[in-house]
C-alpha cells in the first residue's frame, strides 16, 4: 500500500498584526550630523530631519496612526557612529489598545559610538485597559558617548476614568555603560495590578549618563519643586536615574521635559531647545 499526503491547498494563514521595522544610522559629516541610514518596512518611519539648532538633526518618530493591537510588532534600530549628535522624538503618544489575547512588542536597540549624543525623548506610551505588551530597550554607549532620555508609561486612561484593571505590560529597560554595570530593569503589571507603582497610574523614567553629584542634587531640587506623589534620583556611578510616579500626565511631561532642560546645559554645552512639535 502506497503512502500518500494530501496538501489541503490552502495557503498558511498570514501572522497576526502588522511588522513595523524602522533603521537609522547618523554619521557626522564636515561638521555636522546626517541621517545617512534611513530603512523602515510597515507603518514605522520618519519625516526629514529638522535643523533647529544647525549642526545636528531633531528627527521624529511616526508611529500608526491608528495606535498599536495584539499580535502587532515595532522594532526600532539606532547607531550613532563617532562623534554624531541627534535627537529623537514623536509628535504623539504611542496608544496600546485592548487585546484579544495576542501580546503586542516593540524592540528599541540603541547603540552609541565614541564621543557620540543621544536625545532619546519620546511621548508617552498609554496603555489601554485590557492590553498586552511587551517593551524591550536597550542601550550600548562606548567610551565618551553621552545620554539624555526618558520613558513614561501609562496603565489606563486616568483622565478619562479608565483603569488598567485588566492587561499585562512587561517592560525592560538595559543601560550599558562603557567602564559601569550601568541599569538593568524590568517592571511586569498584570491584572491591573499597579501596587509595584503604590497605586498610582503613571510611571516615568528619566536617565542620563554621564552626569555628577551637582547635577543629581539640581535633580533632586525639581523633583521637589513638582510635587509629584512620589519621586526620587539616584546616581548609580555616573548614570543618573530620576524615577516619578503621578496621577497627573500633564504634570508628569512637564517635569520630564524641565529635567532635560536643565541637565541639557550642563550635560552637552547646549541651550535647551524644545521639539517644536511638543508645542503643536
Amino acid at each position: 500500500m502506497t503512502n500518500m499526503i494530501v496538501m489541503s491547498g490552502q495557503p498558511s494563514p498570514p501572522p497576526a498584526g502588522w511588522l513595523g521595522k524602522l533603521q537609522l544610522g547618523f554619521e557626522r559629516r564636515q561638521g555636522r550630523t546626517l541621517l545617512t541610514t534611513r530603512r523602515h518596512s510597515g507603518p514605522y518611519r520618519v519625516q526629514r530631519a529638522f535643523y533647529p539648532e544647525g549642526d545636528h538633526p531633531h528627527v521624529y518618530l511616526l508611529h500608526p496612526p491608528g495606535g498599536v493591537v495584539g499580535g502587532d510588532r515595532l522594532e526600532l534600530s539606532v547607531a550613532m557612529a563617532a562623534d554624531s549628535h541627534a535627537l529623537l522624538t514623536m509628535p504623539g503618544a504611542t496608544k496600546f489598545y485592548r487585546s484579544a489575547g495576542q501580546q503586542a512588542r516593540v524592540s528599541q536597540r540603541f547603540l552609541l559610538a565614541e564621543n557620540s549624543i543621544l536625545e532619546w525623548l519620546p511621548q508617552d506610551n498609554i496603555f489601554f485597559p485590557a492590553a498586552r505588551v511587551a517593551i524591550d530597550t536597550e542601550f550600548r554607549l562606548s567610551p565618551g558617548a553621552r545620554l539624555l532620555g526618558f520613558d513614561t508609561l501609562c496603565f489606563g486612561r486616568p483622565a478619562a476614568g479608565e483603569a488598567f484593571t485588566e492587561g499585562c505590560v512587561d517592560a525592560s529597560l538595559r543601560i550599558i555603560p562603557p567602564d559601569s554595570p550601568g541599569l538593568f530593569e524590568r517592571l511586569r503589571i498584570s491584572a491591573g495590578r499597579l501596587e509595584k507603582l503604590g497605586g498610582y497610574p503613571l510611571s516615568a523614567t528619566f536617565y542620563a549618563t554621564p552626569a555628577t553629584e551637582d547635577m543629581l542634587a539640581g535633580v533632586r531640587l525639581l523633583l521637589d519643586a513638582a510635587n509629584a506623589p512620589a519621586a526620587g534620583a539616584s546616581l548609580l556611578d555616573s548614570l543618573l536615574v530620576a524615577r516619578v510616579l503621578d496621577n497627573d500626565n500633564q504634570r508628569l511631561q512637564r517635569l520630564m521635559h524641565r529635567i532635560w532642560a536643565y541637565l541639557r546645559p550642563g550635560m552637552l554645552g547646549l541651550e535647551a531647545i524644545a521639539p517644536r512639535i511638543w508645542s503643536t
